[in-house]
């Protein structure tokens, strides 16, 4: 069964595509990613997959240097601090753009292309009416009275060197409280008054949105963040269309055009393949003929829940169908390894401790970043095999140990009397040990199996589909219909799930012990 599984998932992660596109989990991103695919299927003959939303800088990075992902749209400054690891001051932005893409392509093996002409920086947004009682225009005013206010700062901003690390440093801010948070939900915490400012890009769309106020850099804290396709050299030695191709983005979006662009997708609420198409055909790029781009997770257009869920019956199904495969898999790889080292751990009681400590130590790695180490291993990268990994590792230890209690715990006087009847070691085994523990055992599947569905909601992260598409779009846009119409059906299935392995346990469980 677990054979068949494997070879769905490994159907599943090949991709027939000339080259992969990837972004980064925020609107602007998937925007730009989404421009950069309709331009070159519009001006080429090649193929192109979408690999969006991947986690953060650092999974992105390592995608694009694996091969999992041919090219995606990048920012000078992170590329400074991030791909190249450089603290020193950065400088004017043709310098530093000049230095990335000359340091990039030396040490990585990555180009970067013309820039698409705007700059999109981090700034500090505050409430207007806490900046009006502050008084504070400049980043300099926030850090004397710092003391006074509540910081909400996305993740990755929070750990970044060009992020509140440095920023706190350089202007020796002491915020009263500093709290992480998705960036999609710090808008509506500012406006509820739940903290007073957060990090946000120069040209986010939600920024017409709020009554927020972005302080000036005034001791020029933050480098310059000049976006630009950055894509593998190889790849583009092979396609050297790819990059004529985006040249024709080349200093064409100014900081107001991506503005407006991000409002669309942010405060309208339209879909990123049509705000990216109907930019392209706007500009001449591709005719007004093109195919039109399919509706994606952000096509909302319902006005009230139901109607919204209803309207999205099919793709659910298709993401409650991914969903399934992902878990069933990883759980029913965890049951041929995690039962038979529960056997040798009620066993031989010298190892268990190993053993039981090893499987322990799985449980402590944040589910995000053990999806991320599986990308570089040879064979998962950005896959459905990434996604049934992880999840497998994480059920290894609630199926381990209950195996393990469960034989451990047999009255001795019953294995007394099998050997007493002249059982054999492995007839005792599979006759009395294994059948009485039964209940136990199941209870561990159960467990490994609610947590596989709720786990595998983060498989969106590095692109392997499931419930997680429409709960991390959501987070982006602060869609609550979004985040529901992926949440509960989760929710849902951890619960139906639970049921039918509860009646699977009730027919294996010998008589008399139910």
């Amino acid at each position: 069964m677990s054979a068949v599984m494997m070879g769905l998932l490994a159907a599943a992660g090949a991709g027939a595509a000339d080259l992969t596109v990837g972004s980064k989990p925020f609107p602007e991103n998937r925007l730009l990613a989404e421009m950069m695919a309709q331009l070159i299927e519009a001006k080429t003959d090649l193929s192109v997959d979408r690999r969006i939303n991947l986690g953060g800088t650092m999974i992105v990075l390592s995608a694009i240097e694996s091969g999992e992902i041919d090219l995606y749209p990048e920012y000078t400054g992170t590329g400074w601090a991030v791909m190249l690891g450089r603290e020193d001051p950065v400088g004017e932005a043709l310098q530093a753009y000049a230095t990335v893409a000359r340091e990039a392509a030396r040490e990585r093996g990555l180009i970067w292309l013309t820039p698409f002409g705007f700059e999109n920086s981090y700034g500090i947004a505050i409430s207007e009416a806490r900046a009006e009682a502050l008084g504070v225009r400049t980043l300099s005013a926030l850090a004397k009275k710092s003391d006074r206010v509540q910081a909400g700062f996305s993740y990755e901003f929070m750990e970044r060197e060009d992020g509140f690390p440095g920023l706190k440093e350089t202007y020796g801010m002491a915020f009263s409280a500093v709290r992480a948070m998705e960036h999609g939900l710090s808008y509506d915490a500012i406006n509820n008054g739940e903290i007073d400012l957060t990090d946000t890009y120069t040209t986010d769309g939600k920024l017409a949105r709020y009554p927020l106020r972005v302080l000036e850099d005034d001791l020029n804290y933050f480098p310059p963040y000049d976006a630009a396709p950055v894509i593998r050299a190889d790849t583009l030695a092979k396609y050297p269309e790819v990059g004529v191709a985006l040249d024709l983005l080349a200093y064409r979006l100014d900081e107001g055009v991506m503005s407006d662009l991000n409002a669309r997708i942010e405060v309208d609420e339209q879909a990123f393949e049509v705000v990216a198409r109907d930019y392209l055909v706007s500009e001449g790029l591709i005719g007004p003929d093109a195919e039109a781009a399919p509706a994606s997770l952000s096509d909302r257009t319902a006005d009230d829940l139901p109607a919204f869920i209803a309207g999205r019956a099919g793709p659910t199904m298709a993401l409650i169908g991914e969903h399934l495969l992902l878990t069933a898999a990883a759980v029913v790889l965890a049951i041929g390894v995690a039962v038979p080292l529960g056997i040798v751990v009620a066993q031989v009681r010298s190892l268990s401790a190993i053993i039981l400590s090893a499987a322990g130590v799985l449980q402590t790695i944040p589910s995000l970043a053990l999806l991320a180490l599986m990308i570089p291993i040879p064979g998962l990268g950005l896959s459905a095999r990434s996604a049934v990994a992880a999840l497998f590792l994480y059920a290894l230890l609630p199926i381990l140990r209950n195996t393990a209690t469960g034989l451990t715990e047999i009255d001795a006087d019953l294995i007394e009397a099998g050997r007493g009847m002249g059982m054999t070691p492995g007839q005792i085994l599979r006759r009395v040990q294994l059948p009485l523990a039964v209940p136990t055992i199941m209870a561990g599947v159960r467990t490994a199996t609610v947590i596989s569905v709720g786990v595998a909601t983060l498989a969106a992260f590095i692109g392997a589909g499931g419930l997680g598409e429409p709960i991390l779009t959501g987070l982006q846009l602060n869609d609550a219909r979004l985040i529901l119409s992926g949440a509960v059906p989760a929710a849902m299935l951890a619960v139906i799930i639970d049921a039918l392995l509860a009646l699977v346990e009730r027919i294996v469980t010998p008589r008399g012990l139910g």
